[in-house]
């Protein structure tokens, strides 16, 4: 998650017709062409984006998932399965996206099925409150942090409510002028 120094992922007034909120694409310039048009596919950049979309599945909050209309349901362009927790059913347009699966028996029970949907690849997860609920149930293994150097005030924290407090272990540091990438072991 690209997250600003003072630990949002998600600027003032993110809501479903301003996806991200205000400002939000600044949280992601660092993976974007200068000219905003694509992805950037050499270094740094280039390689985290590779390890991102050499994911095998995807476990994305309710809340984000619909704000991007499921992605078009692929994520990744390449056929890549997306795991919805919900304690709801599917609004009516998810039927047009056969990749996308709403499951309605908790975040363990989405993490399993993401997780076997995957094979030997990596799950992504989307959302705040999503990371918060798998780092609480402890099916999160790992957290890749792109912290920006930008202070937005307000919007939405990726760890505005933790059920306790949660040991890291730094595995990798990537320094850049745009983000330094951090990506963390979860303690257990």
């Amino acid at each position: 998650m690209s997250m600003s120094l003072d630990g949002y992922i998600a600027a003032p007034n993110d809501e479903p017709g301003n996806p991200g909120g205000d400002g939000f694409g600044r949280l992601h310039e660092w993976g974007v062409t200068p000219d905003g048009e694509g992805f950037r596919t050499d270094g740094p950049a280039g390689e985290l984006m590779d390890e991102m979309n050499a994911t095998g599945a995807i476990v994305a909050g309710r809340r984000t998932a619909e704000q991007v209309d499921h992605w078009g349901g692929d994520h990744h362009g390449r056929g890549v399965p997306i795991f919805v927790p919900s304690h709801r059913p599917p609004g009516t347009t998810v039927a047009d996206y056969p990749l996308v699966t709403y499951v309605t028996d908790g975040i363990e029970s989405a993490m399993a099925q993401a997780k076997t949907a995957a094979g030997n690849r990596n799950v992504m997860v989307h959302g705040a409150y999503t990371a918060q609920r798998a780092l609480e149930a402890g099916v999160l293994d790992e957290l890749q942090i792109h912290q920006i150097p930008v202070l937005f005030g307000a919007g939405r924290r990726v760890f505005d409510v933790l059920p306790s407090r949660v040991e890291l272990k730094i595995v990798r540091v990537i320094d850049t002028r745009e983000a330094t990438h951090i990506r963390y072991q979860i303690r257990r």
